[in-house]
Order: C-alpha cells, then structure tokens, then sequence
C-alpha cells in the first residue's frame, strides 16, 4: 500500500466525492429514455445502469492515462492542486444538477484541472495539443456524430418496420431499449469511472506515492468503480426529468436507436483514450432520434440552455479551480478555507433542492417543460405520423340540433 500524507487522503476522498456527484449527475446518459418510454420502472432502471457502471470500470485504463499522463505536466503538480481542480468540478456539478441541465462532468473535471494548473505553474502546464486533439474536438464532433447516426438509425427503424405498431413490436423494441441502455451503461463505467481514476492517480503521483507514468493501482479502479455506481444508483432525476421528457418525445424504438448509437460512440471513443463526454453524445443522439421520425420534434428552448451549459463548463470549472488553488496556496490553512466552503456550497445547493422535490415518482412529468414557440409552430404545421387513431380520440364537432318544424309540416287538427 502506497504511503499517504493527510493533504493525499483529503485529495483522494474528494476525488471519490466528485466521482460519486459523477454518477448521479449522468444517470440520465444512459436510462432517461428508458424511463421516459416506460421500458423499465425508475428504480430498477438506476439499479441496473449502476451495476453495469461499476463493471464497466474494469474494461479499460486508457481514459484514465489521458487524464493522468497527457493533459497536464506531471512534474510540479502538488496534491493541493488536484484538491483545487476537484472543488471546481463538484460545485459545477452540483449547480447543473440543481437546475436539471445534463452538462458534462468530464469537462468540469478537465476545466477544473487545467485552471488550478494554470494558476499554480502557468500556462506552460497544460499539454496544449492532448487539449485540443482529445477533449475539444471530440467535444465538437461527439454530439453531432451521435445525433446524424441516431437519426439515421431511427429512419430506418421507421423505415422496416412499416406501419406495425402491435403490442409484440412495442415489446419488441423495449427489450431492445433495455439491452442498449444496458450497453451505455457499460461504456459510460469505461469512461467516465476512468477519469476519477485518473485524477487520483495524477494525485499519488505528485505526492510521491506512485512512480511517474504508473497505471492506476487495483484499488483505485475498485474505488472509484463503486462510488460512481453509488452515485448512479441515487438516481439524478431533476437531470433525467430533462433529458427523457424535455428535449423531445420518444417512442421505444426512437429510444432503441438513440442509445445505441451513443453506446457505439463512446465504446470506441474509450478504446482510442478519448476523455469524451458522454452527456454531450446522450444529448445529441436524443435530439437526432427525436428528428428522426415523422412529426418528431425538438424543443429547442431546453436545447439552447443546455448548449450553453457545455460552452460555460470548461471555463467556468477553471475559474472556480483557479481561484482555489490560489486560497491554497496560501498554506494548510488556506486548503482548509477550501475544504469548509466545499462542504457548506454544497450543503447549500441541496437545501434549495429540496423546494421542488423531484424524485423517481415523479420523474416522468411532459408537463414540466413547456414546449417553447419554435417547437409549437412545427407541430403545428407538422402532420402527425402515420398510424391508428388513438382510442381516447373523441368528436369535437357537435351534431346539427334538430330543426323547428314548421307552420306546414304541422298537421291540420282533427275536426268533429
């Protein structure tokens, strides 16, 4: 077992802390629409999306070098440092949380890194081409390669399977839907639990407890397994609320498509040791499978928010891990400042949360996301996809009241 400081442990925990904000902040990547088609109960659904999670885990390390050998220079970085990025990762996770926008953990986590690096060595720390080749391009490409192979997928879906809407084909689809949530579940274990792994590892680095260029040890990986699947199975449902019913509505086989070409992507994305966000590929792959079918709309109001959201994390995470960093350079006492304003912003955040309780009972609620003018036009003007009129259709053109009769067509009285 490697030696540890004080200041090593308070890195590692919070490390495991921001992995846990991790798990419940992206459930919704890989059961919202699951949740949402009514596939599976929400509680069953969050169960098997954190068990997948924690053996996802174990598939691979190659996220988890980027984060610890690439991103940053290893030489110089102190463990107060990583303790800094860490605070800049959770308070943007909790304050995303807070108002339901699905944004990405992983670029908090990075931002918060690269501005605590930044404000700690210079500008020279961070690795300025692993930046750009494996976070901010697949940030660009990721949502829209998802959500063009979504869209496709879902055409074609519509597209084979005709006009049959039996109960069998619903079943059919749902069952799909379960396995490929399954499947996200699992990619999501490979790349995002990887980069808690990595963080922790940068941190036994630089404090001496691990050689320079090391994988990360068993313990690590076990660790940080199970905290994000803790953290998944508490289930973000303010977050899934938006990510199932507030972008669009999906129908089992939308759903199919939709998280299977996001499990597609981020597989392959762990495999090339892209520290992608996998948000930003659920995200893209819900809108295109929502464009997919005939009628299907976006709500592009709830869209926009979240676009926003992802421009804002980077930065936002650095500034916050720029400006602890600077508190803790200040000595044991300064990182103790940190600490307590960690821990009373977070304790903050979830007593406003608890104004407007949502949970898996009433997670699926169309009603609490208006629609927006943009997306009210379309539907409009849009006809609705082919198929059976529902049976709760009812007339609503009232029958013509009988008419008066008339002086003539009155019978003339009978006389005596």
């Amino acid at each position: 077992m490697e030696s540890f400081s004080l200041i090593l442990a308070i890195v590692v925990v919070t490390a495991l802390a921001f992995d846990f904000t991790n798990g419940f902040h992206d459930t919704a990547n890989a059961m919202a629409t699951t949740i949402s088609t009514g596939a599976l109960k929400p509680k069953i659904a969050v169960a098997m999306s954190a068990a997948l999670n924690l053996v996802g885990a174990f598939l691979s390390v190659e996220v988890a070098n980027t984060i610890s050998k690439g991103l940053v220079d290893e030489t110089g970085i102190r463990p107060e440092v990583i303790f800094a990025a860490l605070v800049g990762a959770i308070l943007w996770n909790l304050v995303t949380w807070l108002v339901g926008l699905p944004s990405s953990s992983s670029h908090a986590l990075m931002g918060g890194l690269i501005g605590a690096a930044v404000a700690s060595a210079g500008f020279g720390a961070v690795h300025g081409d692993v930046l750009v080749t494996k976070v901010l391009l697949p940030a660009v490409a990721a949502p829209v390669v998802a959500g063009v192979a979504s869209m496709v997928a879902t055409r074609f879906s519509y597209g084979i399977g005709g006009k049959a809407e039996g109960e069998a084909t619903r079943k059919g689809y749902r069952a799909g839907q379960i396995a490929s949530a399954g499947l996200v579940s699992l990619a999501h274990g490979t790349n995002d639990a990887q980069k808690t792994m990595g963080v922790i590892t940068l941190a036994l680095i630089a404090g001496g407890a691990i050689a320079p260029g090391s994988n990360p040890p068993t313990w690590v990986i076990l660790s940080a397994g199970l905290a994000i699947a803790l953290g998944t199975y508490i289930g973000g449902w303010r977050i899934i609320r938006t990510m199932g019913t507030g972008l669009t509505e999906l129908e089992p086989r939308q759903g199919f498509a939709a998280q299977t070409s996001a499990a597609t992507a981020i597989l392959a994305s762990s495999h090339l040791g892209f520290s992608l966000s996998t948000t930003h590929v659920v995200s893209g792959s819900v809108m295109g499978a929502g464009l997919g079918r005939k009628g299907g709309v976006v709500r592009w109001s709830t869209a926009t928010r979240m676009a926003v959201a992802w421009v804002l994390t980077l930065p936002a995470a650095a500034l916050v891990g720029a400006g602890a960093e600077t508190v803790t350079a200040l000595g044991d006492w300064g990182t103790a400042v940190v600490a307590v304003f960690l821990v009373a912003a977070s304790a903050g955040i979830w007593k406003l949360s608890r104004r407007e309780v949502i949970d898996h009972t009433n997670v699926v609620d169309p009603s609490a996301e208006p629609a927006g003018v943009v997306t009210t036009a379309i539907a409009a003007v849009t006809p609705p996809p082919a198929g059976t009129i529902g049976e709760d259709l009812t007339a609503t053109i009232p029958a013509p009241a009988a008419a008066e009769p008339t002086p003539e067509a009155v019978p003339p009285a009978a006389t005596v």
